[in-house]
């Protein structure tokens, strides 16, 4: 095959240009002698005012009622129980997702596992997850005085990372998850041009510092990578009667 140079070198040239205007401009200038010259102004950083709820976030439940969410089964309306401010998982229903898609994001989430009997140990007791666009699960599981897998209790990642530490409350009392979250990014022909990172704070713990997540979490087998844009935040029944509260995130 006969190479066009005329055509290669137009489109190194274009590409040379697109970079050049891609970078940052601001400190041009060399050895400045003037504190203005390391200085900018515009744009002005957005506000936000901080509360128990930033103002900027979309609350996901407020404790009235199931509006922000779906079946994940079939897209119908969840099937979970609200009561008292709180949704709990019902078994069988399956798991519920958020209608509104997300990538970066920032979650606040409070969750509960029930008291159950001495009978259910290990994976069995308190489980559940969030799935932050719908595949990559932060495990959720009553771990008070509960051994199991190290990558599989609460704070993991699940299948790939253990939580720095086990800070889980003990059965029956509240636990919070900060969550911050940077969605992969793929390359044109599919690759991963950058993988997809996490930051979990459980009980004001960092349990996950800016974690790498190999891929999709599956319970067998190694990670995946598929290819995809914004999804859900999908919240999973296991059969466990565990329950959330204040769920809210921020888009980033």
């Amino acid at each position: 095959m006969k190479i066009n140079k005329k055509v290669i070198f137009t489109a190194l040239v274009t590409v040379s240009s697109l970079g050049l205007q891609a970078q940052d401009t601001r400190f041009t200038q060399k050895n400045p002698d003037k504190p203005e010259a390391t200085e900018f102004m515009d744009p002005e950083v957005r506000i936000v005012t901080p509360s128990t709820v930033p103002s900027d976030a979309i609350v996901l439940f407020d404790g009235k009622n199931l509006e922000q969410w779906e079946s994940t089964k079939d897209g119908s309306a969840a099937k979970w129980k609200v009561e008292d401010g709180v949704m709990t998982v019902v078994g069988g229903a399956g798991g519920i997702s958020t209608k509104k898609l997300f990538g970066d994001c920032q979650l606040h989430i409070e969750w509960r596992s029930p008291n159950e009997a001495d009978d259910k140990k290990g994976q069995g007791r308190g489980n559940s997850g969030v799935f932050l666009q719908g595949i990559y699960e932060v495990q959720v599981l009553n771990s008070y005085q509960n051994r199991t897998y190290r990558n599989g209790q609460a704070g993991s990642i699940y299948k790939q990372t253990p939580p720095l530490v086990n800070a889980t409350s003990k059965q029956g009392d509240w636990n919070v998850y900060d969550i911050i979250y940077t969605a992969p990014k793929f390359t044109i022909n599919g690759g991963i041009e950058t993988p997809a990172y996490v930051t979990v704070i459980h009980n004001g713990i960092v349990v996950q510092n800016h974690t790498k997540i190999q891929g999709v979490t599956n319970y067998i087998g190694q990670p995946t990578n598929p290819v995809h844009g914004k999804a859900p935040i999908h919240l999973q029944d296991h059969g466990n009667a565990v329950s959330f509260r204040n769920v809210w995130i921020r888009e980033m």
